[in-house]
């Protein structure tokens, strides 16, 4: 029994030394040093920066930007001094070359043109501007109203959609985008379309009446419309042409003659012979009893 205790008694005095020994190692023990994050330097908006303001060398600086470089970004100064800036730029963000105009572009509306499209200019009043409502970053619908080359029967005048989700360039002469939509009592709006819409755009403000009708910006789907007529309006039914209408008419069912009857068939003739000496004659008879 003695001996037990003893051999627990050392066991113990054992384990507790080598728990003291690695205690004091891991206290001794250096600490890891943490490896600094690594640092770029980029150039940076040294101030809030509007949409189309050309950049000059006090509005940008070269300074350190932790962690991953952003895509687009650069690292020389000179590669944006003179562009347009077509995006709001905020202080201390990145400056990246995809919210720039290309080179020798610019600023200014001119600028916020993508390639490819054009700003067609359109008259506008407070019923045609949507009382105001239409500012830069909205999208519109267009609608036409007049009458069709060589006259629309009596269908009257007509109303159709001719563009959708065109997008408000600017409003008067304002650009910048507005995220409240306060109203902006303007006389001219600029759409952004395509070279073949502004076209259609043109002729439609010389020769009919515009108005625009404003829309959901996230609501980008195109809706076939018929359109309408001043007739159809009080009639309460769908818009269809003359020639529409005449096709859907019923038409009368032609009922083909009966066939002529044939023609009666002739009788051969009555053919008499008569010999007079030498000489042979025939004498041919019809119906009728006259010989020929």
């Amino acid at each position: 029994m003695k001996r037990l205790i003893g051999v627990l008694t050392f066991a113990f005095f054992v384990a507790l030394g080598a728990s003291l020994v690695l205690y004091r190692v891991l206290v001794n023990r250096p600490q890891s040093t943490k490896a600094a994050p690594v640092a770029a330097r980029i150039v940076l908006a040294a101030h809030d920066l509007e949409v189309g303001s050309v950049l000059r060398e006090d509005d940008v600086k070269l300074a350190d930007w932790p962690g991953s470089v952003p895509l687009g970004a650069t690292t020389r100064v000179q590669d944006l001094v003179g562009r347009g800036v077509t995006t709001t730029m905020y202080a201390k963000e990145p400056v990246i070359a995809s919210r720039l105009a290309p080179k020798g572009a610019g600023g200014g509306l001119a600028a916020m043109i993508p390639p490819g499209m054009r700003a067609v200019a359109v008259r506008v009043n407070e019923v045609v501007g949507v009382a105001g409502f239409v500012v830069p970053g909205m999208r519109v619908d267009v609608l036409i109203s007049g009458n069709t080359p060589g006259g629309s029967g009596n269908l009257g005048m007509l109303t159709r959609t001719l563009l959708q989700n065109i997008e408000v360039l600017s409003a008067g002469q304002d650009f910048k985008k507005d995220a409240e939509g306060k109203p902006i009592m303007v006389q001219v709006v600029n759409l952004l379309v395509t070279p073949e819409q502004a076209e259609q755009l043109s002729l439609a403000a010389s020769q009919t009446s515009i108005q625009l009708v404003l829309r959901n910006p996230l609501d980008r789907q195109v809706t076939k419309t018929p359109g309408t007529a001043l007739r159809h309006l009080f009639a309460g039914g769908k818009l269809t042409m003359p020639d529409e209408e005449a096709a859907a008419r019923p038409r009368p069912v032609r009922v083909a003659p009966p066939p002529a009857p044939p023609p009666p068939k002739k009788e051969a003739p009555f053919v008499m012979e008569i010999i007079s000496g030498a000489k042979k004659n025939q004498v041919n008879f019809d119906n009728s009893g006259e010989g020929k």
